[in-house]
């Protein structure tokens, strides 16, 4: 039952109001056919439009099955129409881009029915009024009746208490009139209809009810229907149901408005595309760029760790002196001549920056998980070095034993030594990374001659590093797999440095020592280039000795050093290590800073690891640490209480040396006693050396303390515990000799600067800081910079694009909002509520979005492959290529729908204000 009681509505017009409704009340039965007539501007489509919630009463009030519509809110007036409300309209409504299955399906959409359910009866629905053939042809295939009778079905289908009719046959034939007007009889069998209609003939023959208005009053009804408010309960105020539009609905009638549209629709979808192609170029060429400055920060962060030596000094403080002593004003006319002491400033700032850093502290601060430094090591990690000594021993082609550190060749003879010094020192820096050894060769100004090297190990435990795989490829062979394989090394050119060669015995050592004649006497030398077949390399073995090996117990259970003895040396070659060259590598990068193996030789960690154990467990080490105040090479206390022992040490130094020892002892002595007498010199040098020998004997029958005491001082080098255990090759692994500190970006290595920073901050004892030169930050301080500026220019770049995509896709959704205003009057008319309208749009917005995200991505793929034949043509390289990471493209569709949703929000917000009425109007 329908109850309209005192319902008023007005209409203002700037100054212009018009009354549309005054003070009506009207009773309305649960089933009956009720038609109104009147002539246009009385009112009667404004009564229509106020039962049907479509336009609101200005006072009054819309009783509904004893529900009280007075205080109905927007989401109330949509569950009223969906639930309570069919419509029935002159131009049919229906929305031409669906089928008309799916038209009917709306209104149980919004009711929230399921997909299954609505589909049944949105069919039942079309067979009822003869359409059951027709379900998947759209609006525009069916004849005018055709189409009214699915705007019939439509608003019976969600089963309404009230179907509405504005002039259901003012579009059509008589015929097709009289066959819509047998429908609505039908249906008011069971349901309340009120028609809107100008003729009067049809309401007579087919209306129960006739209601007559005139200047928005009820001027006859011929069937009234009078109730006692006295017996009627009442009126609550009470929702009369849910309705929603699911995204997928919207998504749905979104997507198949846009297909009637295609053209349109992939051109706005391009146009939103550009600037998606524009940020994905960038980002790809910036990608491809970002990655190649990656690969040259891992490969440089390789090459120049944060290395901190035992022994260093600060050269960042002497540049940074050079630097403000060149700044410096001067202060004086340019009239005379005048000092500069930059250099003795420079020297003396050298002199005092000479420090000694205390590893064992920092390793432990290094060893804790919790240290904040960690967050910022690389994949290589942190590596400790420790000074394992060690010599290593080939046999030539001739047989001849050499020794692999040069040694064999400097101890030939005086002016040669020198020549093959210096190439062992050419040949070696050849190969050496600069970065890492420079503070010690400053230091001891020395390169080490020694072509062999420790690798750098990899993760978990690996042998080699992946660093070193990427940078050197196997060319035979395979890379270690065992402590006691080793690689040889060699340049791009698949070289090695001649004087290398044969230091290792690979070639013949009477051939280098002739070309050390040669260049002694001056002449000019050009050698050939020699070839040695990878086989007979890998098929070459090495003698490793440890040093600890190198000293043997005498009979008064002393150690003696026999490494000057070489029939000593071929004995203990027997029980050493043989190293075996697993294969040959050769560097793959033209670019010297990538170079990771500084030696000819390449040996693993496992190989140090292995010495430190075996020098630690050896005997000559076992023996020091039993006897930590006495050198077990000589007998001496380390650090004598008093003279006694000094004297004491003093005797059992001179009578434990050999004959030849003892002569030059004696002789030492009495030259510098006899320095005045030439006669006592000339008989001392006509001495054999038994005869010296005996002199010094019979003199340490009976000497003197203070005699003794003088030779203790003056002759006698007691040597320290440290220098011996260092000596003999024990190694303690909580002080290493060095720590390099591996970062994979510039700004990770700046983070692991300021950690130590903080670790120096934290200590107590000054002399725990550790002191290190930070080369990259010297050489490389401008890079970060560089790529920072270059990174805002992009942002600022995108943003711009960001805001132009927005505004076309604002403008595009006005537009497509302004055609589908009809649309937007048929949603609401059955139910949607002005959030739902926005849901739609918002839709349009999201499909375009997508659309436009994909046709960029696609089109940037595409544009990728002559972009990059352009780069390298450019470049003439292949280090460089522009890539658009999977990620990257994924955040883009999605950036690109973001924005669209954003662009159109005001646009749907606008279609949602729509009034219902007006928006039906609209053609």
């Amino acid at each position: 039952m329908l109850q309209i009681k005192n319902i008023s509505k007005k209409y203002t017009t700037g100054d212009f109001v018009q009354t549309a409704l005054n003070n009506v009340s009207l009773n309305f039965r649960d089933n009956e056919f009720v038609a109104i007539l009147g002539p246009s501007g009385s009112g009667k489509t404004t009564l229509l439009n106020i039962v049907g919630g479509l336009d609101r009463y200005d006072t009054g009030d819309l009783i509904i099955n004893g529900i009280s519509t007075k205080k109905y809110k927007d989401k109330d007036w949509d569950s009223y129409r969906n639930h309570t409300i069919g419509f029935v309209f002159q131009s049919y409504n229906l929305i031409p881009h669906q089928s008309i299955l799916s038209n009917v399906e709306l209104a149980l959409t919004i009711s929230g029915i399921s997909k299954k359910e609505r589909k049944e009866r949105a069919k039942q629905a079309l067979t009822d009024v003869g359409l059951g053939e027709q379900i998947h042809k759209r609006p525009n295939q069916l004849s005018g009746g055709q189409m009214q009778r699915v705007a019939i079905a439509r608003a019976l289908v969600n089963n309404p208490d009230i179907l509405l009719a504005d002039e259901p046959t003012g579009a059509l034939d008589s015929d097709t009139s009289v066959q819509v007007m047998e429908l609505l009889k039908e249906v008011a069998k069971d349901k309340l209809v009120i028609m809107v209609t100008h003729n009067p003939e049809l309401a007579n023959l087919y209306a129960n009810r006739i209601v007559r208005v005139k200047d928005g009053h009820i001027l006859d009804d011929s069937n009234p229907f009078e109730l006692n408010d006295k017996k009627i309960a009442p009126p609550e105020h009470k929702n009369m149901g849910k309705s929603s539009m699911s995204f997928l609905t919207s998504l749905a009638l979104s997507f198949n408005n846009l297909k009637t549209k295609k053209g349109r629709t992939f051109l706005t979808a391009f146009a939103g595309s550009i600037g998606i192609i524009g940020i994905a170029l960038i980002l790809s060429l910036s990608t491809g760029v970002n990655q190649y400055i990656t690969d040259i920060q891992k490969d440089t962060m390789t090459s120049y760790p944060i290395t901190i030596e035992q022994k260093t000094f600060d050269l960042s403080s002497m540049m940074n002196a050079g630097e403000q002593a060149s700044k410096k004003k001067v202060n004086h006319k340019l009239n005379a001549v005048f000092s500069n002491g930059t250099d003795i400033m420079m020297t003396s700032k050298m002199a005092t920056s000479i420090s000694e850093n205390n590893l064992t502290e920092f390793k432990k601060y290094l060893d804790n998980k919790d240290s904040e430094i960690n967050n910022y090591v690389g994949e290589n990690g942190i590596v400790y070095s420790y000074d394992v000594p060690f010599s290593v021993f080939s046999y030539d082609s001739d047989n001849t034993l050499v020794n692999t550190n040069g040694s064999t060749f400097s101890n030939s003879n005086s002016n040669t030594s020198s020549i093959a010094q210096m190439n062992g020192s050419m040949s070696v820096s050849m190969n050496a990374d600069m970065s890492t050894s420079m503070s010690t060769d400053m230091m001891t100004g020395n390169i080490n001659s020694s072509p062999f090297t420790e690798m750098l190990s990899g993760k978990n435990d690996e042998l080699v590093s992946d660093v070193i795989k990427d940078n050197y490829k196997v060319v035979y062979g395979d890379w270690p797999k065992a402590y006691d394989e080793v690689v040889l090394v060699l340049d791009k050119n698949n070289e090695v440095s001649l004087t290398t060669l044969y230091y290792l015995g690979l070639l013949p050592s009477k051939d280098y020592k002739d070309i050390l004649k040669q260049i002694n006497k001056g002449e000019e030398v050009n050698p050939e280039t020699s070839k040695i077949s990878y086989e007979d390399i890998c098929n070459h073995n090495f003698y490793l000795i440890a040093d600890s090996d190198l000293y043997q117990k005498n009979r008064s259970d002393l150690f003696k050093y026999v490494g000057n003895d070489n029939n000593k040396v071929e004995e203990l070659l027997k029980s050493g290590i043989t190293l075996k060259v697993s294969g040959i590598i050769r560097q793959t990068s033209d670019d010297s800073s990538n170079i990771q193996i500084s030696g000819s030789v390449g040996y693993t960690k496992a190989l140090t690891n292995y010495l430190i154990n075996y020098g630690n467990k050896s005997d000559i080490v076992k023996a020091q640490k039993n006897s930590p105040d006495v050198n077990v090479l000589n007998g001496l206390h380390f650090n004598p209480d008093n003279d006694s022992i000094k004297i004491d040490d003093a005797k059992t130094y001179l009578s434990n040396l050999s004959t030849s020892d003892k002569a030059n002892m004696w002789k030492s002595m009495a030259m510098t006693a006899y320095a005045d007498s030439p006669e006592q010199i000339q008989m001392l040098d006509s001495m054999t050396e038994t005869q010296l020998a005996a002199m010094l004997d019979s003199y340490l029958e009976n000497p003197k303390d203070e005699e003794m005491l003088s030779i203790y001082d003056n002759y006698i080098d007691v040597g320290s515990y440290d220098d011996n255990m260092k000596n003999f090759g024990y190694v303690s692994l909580g002080a290493p000799s060095s720590i390099s500190i591996y970062a994979d970006t510039f700004e990770d290595k700046d983070s692991i600067s300021d950690c130590i920073d903080k670790y120096n901050k934290d200590v107590k004892d000054d002399k725990d800081k550790i002191t290190y030169t930070d080369y990259v930050a010297l050489l490389m301080s401008s890079i970060t910079t560089i790529i920072n500026v270059i990174t805002y220019v992009l942002i600022a770049f995108v943003a711009v694009s960001l805001i132009v995509s927005s505004i076309m896709i604002g403008i595009i959704t006005y537009i497509s909002v302004l055609e589908r205003t009809k649309e937007i009057g048929i949603l609401r008319a059955i139910g949607a509520s002005k959030k739902n309208i926005s849901q739609v749009f918002n839709a349009e917005t999201f499909i375009i979005g997508l659309f436009s995200g994909i046709i960029g991505i696609g089109i940037t793929c595409l544009l990728l492959l002559p972009i990059n034949a352009i780069i390298h043509a450019v470049t003439d390289s292949t280090n460089v290529n522009a890539f658009l990471p999977v990620q990257s493209g994924i955040i883009l569709i999605v950036l690109s729908v973001i924005l669209t949703l954003i662009g159109g929000f005001i646009p749907a917000k606008k279609a949602a204000k729509k009034d219902p009425v007006a928006a039906l109007r609209s053609e």
